[in-house]
């Protein structure tokens, strides 16, 4: 497995350095392009803020991938402020089955990762919609579309996997997705 390991860093580093997506494949499963065998879980992300964009195996064989999550949560820090905090592993699991659903792991592009408290403070006084005790400060929610869907499918997807609250913001063009107690709006 750390062999296993070591290649996935390997490539996805590789990758980044030259600008091209790794592309890994499993000697155990062979797959669709663009899909991720079933012993492993994939996202492809985009920062609409920053304009970073990452493709990332994050687990595999059982186990999540430290330096991936690592990369995650940098890809996912507040914007504002460079604030980098731990993304609930959970989420990205959320987000690696909803995205599965259209067949071929879309890169989402996200609006709102993790927010750090002052941050979260700042537009709970100046905007609507935004919660005092919000699930983003905790690494737990996260506000994403998928260009070229319809932002209803996405909405009925998520929902559909009773894994948390889902919030439908059809006037901003995203969905929020959080991992705590299953709640629509």
């Amino acid at each position: 497995m750390n062999q296993r390991r070591s290649f996935l860093k390997s490539s996805a580093m590789l990758a980044s350095v030259i600008g091209a997506p790794a592309v890994i494949k499993s000697a155990k499963a062979a797959t669709v392009p663009g899909t991720a065998p079933p012993n492993e879980r994939i996202l492809r992300l985009y920062n609409t803020h920053t304009g970073e964009s990452l493709r990332s195996i994050f687990w595999a064989e059982g186990q999540f991938i430290p330096e991936a999550l690592q990369d995650i949560n940098k890809l996912l820090r507040d914007h504002r402020n460079n604030k980098v905090s731990a993304i609930d592993p959970q989420l990205l699991v959320l987000l690696d089955r909803i995205s599965a659903q259209y067949g071929s792991h879309p890169t989402l592009h996200v609006i709102s990762g993790y927010r750090s408290p002052e941050t979260n403070a700042k537009l709970h006084e100046n905007t609507t919609g935004v919660a005092k005790h919000s699930l983003h400060m905790e690494g737990k929610a996260i506000d994403v579309r998928v260009p070229g869907q319809d932002l209803a499918k996405l909405h009925k997807i998520a929902m559909s996997q009773k894994a948390g609250g889902v919030g439908y913001y059809p006037d901003s063009q995203f969905v929020h997705m959080d991992v705590g107690r299953v709640r629509y709006w």
